[in-house]
């Protein structure tokens, strides 16, 4: 079988960012990665679910809301992808992220989609965890710009 485009990425000089993961069509993935490959520290499930819930809700109610396609964590546990629409501009959508890592680093109250009607698993939450891993990211994207969206080789 063809080896698919996030096997390629070497993870052996892959930093905590924001990457352009591949782009179909109109559809553009970006690999927000949150934590260093291999590192032997990764986010824990319960404050990824948290990120999930907080990083849709904001994308989705953004002025890019209607452009969001999906906003979910990464198996390897590593951090998140979001894929967008291509009429979101790179620098648009670094400016989301941001703008989404800020919310939840700040976010207090009801994590929203957390009830046992909306939520598969709605009693495993970390929300100051999940704050703890936002703020990160903030810093960690604070200065990012279009041209850091390229993977390092």
């Amino acid at each position: 079988m063809k080896k698919i485009a996030s096997f390629t990425v070497n993870h052996d000089v892959l930093q905590k960012g924001m990457y352009i993961s591949r782009i179909d069509g109109d559809v553009v993935t970006y690999d927000i990665r949150m934590k260093i490959p291999n590192g032997g520290e990764y986010l824990s499930m319960k404050a990824a679910h948290t990120i999930e819930h907080l990083f849709a809700t904001y994308a989705r109610n953004s002025r890019y809301g209607d452009k969001i396609i999906y906003v979910g964590p990464m198996g390897c546990k590593t951090g998140f992808y979001l894929l967008v629409r291509e009429a979101v501009s790179p620098a648009q959508a670094i400016a989301l992220v941001q703008e989404s890592m800020a919310f939840i680093a700040a976010y207090e109250g009801e994590i929203p989609g957390n009830t046992r009607k909306e939520c598969g698993n709605y009693l495993y939450h970390d929300l100051q965890g999940a704050k703890e891993i936002a703020a990160d990211m903030s810093a960690t994207l604070a200065a990012w710009t279009v041209e850091d969206l390229q993977y390092k080789e």
